[in-house]
């Protein structure tokens, strides 16, 4: 009787690969993970910011944020976890050149509609700049257990095995974060 091998048992899963690069540091292990992804990567990047050089661009960047960030965070799943990064660092960009530059962000992503919708754009770019304030108003824990469950996406587990916190502090901070993030906007919302 002949033992066949599957191509998928000779080749290292995700995970493996990941906990490779973070005991040995080696760069190829880590540009054999990501390169694995980066169709992905670069289609999330066009999608963000229509065009193809700046998301040629932006796919090395996220390479390079990789060898820093995947010894930060615990990542259980890590093409979800890099599509978030990638949408993260397309979003940083188009907030750093509209700054930069003054322009809006309509410029850079076609919008269907009139300029109704774009008004409505910049009110939530608004609120979003807001938000962002108010988070980093919160006390640390509240801030870093609000950014792990809506940001990240993790679930409270999640946040307990990699904060320390029980799940019942996990759960407090959350709640209390976000009722300081409401009022915190109710504040500026009227300030406006």
């Amino acid at each position: 009787m002949f033992a066949f091998k599957s191509s998928k048992i000779d080749t290292p899963q995700d995970h493996e690969l990941l906990l490779h690069y973070q005991e040995s540091m080696d760069l190829q292990v880590l540009g054999d993970l990501f390169q694995r992804h980066t169709e992905m990567v670069y289609y999330v990047c066009l999608r963000y910011l229509q065009d193809s050089e700046l998301s040629k661009d932006a796919v090395m960047n996220i390479f390079e944020e990789l060898i820093y960030k995947v010894n930060k965070q615990e990542i259980k799943d890590f093409p979800r976890w890099l599509y978030v990064l990638s949408k993260n660092h397309c979003l940083m960009y188009l907030r750093s050149q509209k700054n930069k530059s003054q322009i809006s962000l309509d410029e850079f992503v076609k919008f269907p509609g009139d300029m109704h919708q774009y008004e409505q754009y910049d009110e939530k770019e608004e609120q979003l700049t807001a938000m962002e304030g108010c988070l980093g108003k919160l006390p640390e824990k509240q801030q870093q257990s609000v950014r792990l469950f809506f940001l990240e996406e993790k679930c409270y587990k999640e946040i307990s095995e990699s904060t320390g916190y029980s799940l019942n502090e996990v759960k407090s901070y959350i709640q209390n974060g976000k009722r300081n993030l409401k009022n915190c906007m109710e504040a500026w919302n009227e300030q406006q």
